[in-house]
Order: structure tokens, then C-alpha cells, then sequence
């Protein structure tokens, strides 16, 4: 369900064919967070509406008299282009087309079911694009104030995390300990666990060696969060947490969590 509170789509419409026109319009007009900004009957018209409106899609022809749906694209730059979805009537294009990053391909004559699951494409990209956006001015403006994630000693203090389209800052005080799950690491905490997009061995050098410690090629743990360590089998130990997890200590791992007198 879309929130009444999200700002809208908007969409530039071009195509050669009023009847063409007509159909795209009627399928948006069935979105109620998307808004048609202008419509377009030729190449140069998409141009200058493209400059003028900087919309979030353009629902573009791909063969018009004149400037075509690929000139448009190279006129104003596929690095600077919105967020393109052909709407065509000739699939032979359908290669170049993602060859200048377009994000869907329909075809004419389309149903409802298509175009809607093209719509759908366009507000998950946007969604990620803002969500990564949103991230960067969140680092930047806490650094600015000097509350950035890094203090003075070199080591961070907070995580950034998402939670669906949030985004905030967990610290590192409050997380238990951390695992490797291929090319992401899952932070525990006693409020539930997170999932960010890093290295287990990146992530231990950001961290105070004071406070943290690896025990394991998969594993990291807050050394405040153990109350125990128990022998194993094979020399590896067992380190008990306080809400009583237990994680296994590697045999080239323990000493070093036994001398620091953890339990």
C-alpha cells in the first residue's frame, strides 16, 4: 500500500501517435502517486521537457520522425538520462535499448498486468536510489557536526542500517556480535539483527580492539557481552554470552580472548 505522504511520480510521455499517447496516460492514470509532468510528440519537445521538468520517468518511443527515442537518449546523455522505459511497438531494439540503461522494455500493444509490473520496476529503482542517497547526506551532515561515525581514536562508534525505508544508526555499544554471511555481515543486538553489505575483516578494523574481538573466521563478538568461556573439544573453547548464546572460540583465536581474563 502506497502512503498518501510519498511525493509523487512524475512522467514524461513521448510518442509520435496521439492514440499511443493516450493508452500510456490512461495505464498512469490509474497510479495515484504518479504524475504526468508533460507529453511529448516528437524528439526535440522530449528534449527541452526533459530538461525543464528533470522527471523521475520518461516513458519513451523508440521510432519517431525525425529524432528518435535513441537520439533523444544520446542528446541529453545516458549518464544524465532519467530513468527510461521504452514503450515500442518493435522488440529488435529491445538489445540497444539496455545498452543505454534503459530500465524496461514494453511492447505494443501492452495490458494492464505489463505495464503495471514496469511502473513497479521504475519505483524500485527510485526507492533504492533515494534510500542510498539519503544514507550519504545522513554520513556527511554527522560528520559535518562532528558526530560522524568515526571518532577522534580512528574506530566507529555506530553502524548505519536499513530497516525497510529507514535508515539509522545502531551503536556499537549495543550490538552482541557479528557474523559473516558471504559478502555481508549480520549484526546481533538484544532489539533484533541487521543485515549491512560488508567484509568480516573490514569490519573488525573499524572496530575498538578493546571492546571487540574475533574468535572465529566467521564471528566477531562484544567482549563486554561475554560471561564465560568453556573448554571444547579439539582445544576450541566455547564463549557464553550473557543472554546466552554460545559461540565457538577457534583454537587461533583463544588465546589471545584468554589472556584479555574474559570470564
Amino acid at each position: 500500500m502506497k502512503s498518501k505522504h510519498s511525493p509523487k511520480l512524475r512522467a514524461i510521455i513521448v510518442d509520435d501517435e496521439p492514440l499511443a499517447r493516450d493508452c500510456v496516460r490512461d495505464a498512469l492514470e490509474r497510479e495515484d502517486d504518479v504524475e504526468v509532468v508533460a507529453e511529448c510528440e516528437d524528439g526535440e519537445r522530449a528534449i527541452a521537457a526533459i530538461r525543464r521538468h528533470d522527471p523521475d520517468v520518461v516513458f519513451l518511443d523508440v521510432q519517431m520522425p525525425g529524432m528518435g527515442g535513441f537520439d533523444v537518449v544520446e542528446a541529453i546523455g545516458a549518464e544524465a538520462m532519467p530513468p527510461v522505459v521504452f514503450v515500442t511497438a518493435y522488440d529488435e531494439h529491445a538489445l540497444r535499448a539496455f545498452d543505454v540503461h534503459a530500465l524496461d522494455y514494453v511492447l505494443k500493444p501492452f495490458d494492464d498486468e505489463r505495464f503495471d509490473e514496469a511502473v513497479a520496476h521504475v519505483r524500485r529503482r527510485l526507492r533504492v536510489e533515494r534510500d542510498g542517497e539519503i544514507g550519504r547526506r545522513l554520513t556527511a551532515l554527522l560528520q559535518h557536526m562532528g558526530r560522524g561515525d568515526v571518532p577522534e581514536d580512528g574506530y566507529i562508534d555506530r553502524v548505519m542500517v536499513r530497516e525497510r525505508d529507514r535508515i539509522r544508526f545502531v551503536a556499537t555499544g549495543e550490538i552482541d556480535w557479528f557474523e559473516s554471511e558471504g559478502n555481508y555481515v549480520r549484526l546481533h543486538t538484544a532489539a533484533g539483527k541487521h543485515l549491512i553489505r560488508a567484509s568480516l575483516s573490514g569490519m573488525l578494523e573499524r572496530l575498538d580492539p578493546r571492546r571487540f574481538a574475533r574468535i572465529h573466521r566467521s564471528t566477531i563478538v562484544n567482549l563486554d557481552r561475554v560471561a564465560e568461556m568453556q573448554p571444547w573439544v579439539g582445544g576450541d573453547y566455547i564463549a557464553l554470552l550473557e543472554d546466552g548464546t554460545k559461540l565457538r572460540v577457534s583454537r587461533s583465536y583463544r588465546n589471545e580472548i584468554l589472556e584479555r581474563r574474559v570470564g
